[in-house]
């Protein structure tokens, strides 16, 4: 069964940032997931604009934009002068007045739109919101920072929101502590993609090509 496998670009070696674009799209991978933060939505920041802006002039593919921001409605449209049309961007409700309007003006612009649930957050919280976006991103780990342990409680949710996905008509992820186990238990079950950080892809002194080949072929 296929996946989509997307980079989670903060954890990309900005040393040669050029070339890690390159070789994930050599190796095959489906999305570069890109992970805004602004220091107050998160205690850290992370990619910035022009970050997400170079990566969207360098690729081909499609990127998904998490924004761990404060108030988007202030700055959306600033991501969306500088992404493609049909380029993703999430956004958290919690940190959002009015998150629908936000959502309906990504949806303006052409963009797909999407929900970030952290793990704290409820789904019935969320419930209207799910109908009308294209994508939920489920955090199993809570947002601001890489390399984080998983939330073992954040599974009854995820198989919660794939009972609700094709009634509700939305694809749904998976981001953070994305481990081998966690593909071969939750992709069967309905999870359509994966955000693949330091736990399967970054820093593990290997060929992205091999290690892409090897999650699609279950190889681990």
């Amino acid at each position: 069964m296929e996946y989509e496998l997307n980079a989670s670009m903060m954890c990309a070696n900005y040393g040669h940032l050029a070339r890690e674009v390159t070789e994930l799209e050599e190796a095959g991978i489906d999305s570069f997931h890109i992970d805004i933060m602004d220091g107050r939505y998160v205690p850290n920041y992370a990619m910035s604009l022009n970050d997400m802006s170079y990566i969207a002039n360098t690729t081909f593919k499609p990127l998904d934009v998490h924004l761990m921001i404060e108030h988007p409605s202030s700055n959306i449209e600033l991501f969306i002068r500088n992404l493609r049309k049909g380029d993703t961007i999430y956004i958290h409700p919690e940190a959002e007045y009015h998150p629908s309007t936000t959502l309906q003006k990504i949806i303006d612009a052409g963009m797909t739109p999407g929900i970030a649930i952290n793990p704290g957050t409820s789904v019935e919280t969320v419930m209207e919101m799910l109908r009308i976006v294209d994508k939920v991103l489920v955090m199993s780990v809570n947002p601001g920072n890489a390399g984080q342990m998983y939330l073992p409680y954040v599974g009854k949710k995820v198989e919660y929101l794939i009972e609700l996905k094709e009634k509700m008509g939305f694809k749904l992820y998976w981001d953070g502590a994305c481990s081998a186990n966690k593909i071969q238990t939750y992709g069967p079950m309905g999870v359509d993609g994966f955000v693949l950080g330091t736990t399967l892809l970054f820093g593990r002194g290997r060929e992205y090509k091999d290690i892409l080949r090897d999650i699609r072929e279950m190889r681990f």
